[in-house]
């Protein structure tokens, strides 16, 4: 166990772009792993007051003897290589990639004639494929936040999908180019379909 003082980064020496970095034990094991929008701003925060960190993450901290960084075009790629590398190195300070219950998840109904993807927790269902656990309900949404402005697929519920079919006119997720609106046609389903597809393939690492 390590002062965080020991590997404090030098100032300066963090870049500002997008990124994600990892912190590593003395055995050199991926202990933990995040993205940040400033890799600087981010990483300083855990090196400020370890008095006020959460105490996981000062503990996080303590355990690490170590941290690295890729720096990355977007936070749309630092979301993606996040994923990657928690599912590569399964580090102990993150949320585990299994089947539970207790941890939100995103879930994309791929069973469905229109998919959507959505916030869910709870037991797994045909017809739906799913991402995660995440560590807490907003990092969900702030990944759908992300992605359907590169990927602008449904994300309503059924009854809101109808009553916009029913109006003739988009919600305002389609005005702003979040959602590409199939319940007005400005795609078609099988448009939408390759929508969700690119989804699920960034989703999966693809």
């Amino acid at each position: 166990m390590a002062d965080p003082s020991t590997y404090r980064p030098a100032p300066g020496s963090i870049p500002a772009e997008p990124g994600v970095y990892r912190f590593r034990d003395d055995n050199r094991r991926v202990i933990y792993v995040g993205k940040a929008n400033s890799l600087r701003a981010r990483l300083a925060n855990y090196f400020q007051d370890v008095t006020t960190l959460h105490p996981r993450t000062r503990q996080m901290v303590f355990s690490a003897s170590s941290v690295e960084w890729t720096v990355v075009a977007s936070e749309v790629e630092a979301l993606q290589l996040e994923y990657t590398w928690i599912k590569r190195y399964d580090p102990r300070f993150n949320v585990k990639y299994r089947d539970d219950k207790t941890y939100p998840l995103l879930a994309v109904s791929t069973g469905e004639a229109v998919p959507r993807a959505f916030f869910y927790r709870g037991p797994r269902r045909r017809g739906v494929r799913y991402f995660g656990p995440y560590s807490h309900a907003w990092a969900v949404r702030e990944t759908l936040d992300l992605l359907t402005r590169v990927f602008p697929m449904r994300t309503c519920s059924k009854g809101v999908y109808n009553r916009h079919e029913n109006l003739g006119r988009p919600c305002l997720l389609g005005y702003i180019d979040k959602c590409a609106a199939p319940c007005v046609g400005r795609v078609s389903v099988e448009e939408h379909r390759e929508i969700v597809d690119g989804f699920v393939s960034f989703m999966s690492g693809h």
